[in-house]
């Protein structure tokens, strides 16, 4: 059977390396200003309604200029991901999202 002749959902999950639903971290750089990191929650938040802000990593950069963010959201689909990395490099605080 060609790649052609393959369904769309099964290419999903022959191309997926990770397993839905799971929990899955987002690597997150942007400036040391107040409220970045409320406001990628809030984003998380539209994306995994079941994102709990208390999971967030916060790694200050040496010299204290940026601010490295770990979101842990449980990841359902592909989709959900992908429109998640959108919303977040689009994000006018966000340099870097991993």
């Amino acid at each position: 059977m060609s790649a052609s002749t393959i369904p769309p959902a099964s290419i999903d999950r022959q191309d997926s390396l990770i397993e839905y639903p799971s929990v899955f971290p987002i690597k997150v750089m942007g400036a040391m200003v107040d409220g970045f990191a409320d406001a990628l929650c809030q984003v998380a938040l539209q994306f995994d309604p079941g994102f709990d802000p208390s999971t967030i990593e916060l790694r200050p950069s040496k010299g204290g200029n940026y601010l490295g963010v770990t979101l842990n959201i449980t990841a359902t689909s592909r989709e959900q991901l992908d429109d998640l990395y959108r919303a977040l490099t689009s994000h006018p605080m966000v340099k870097i999202v991993l």
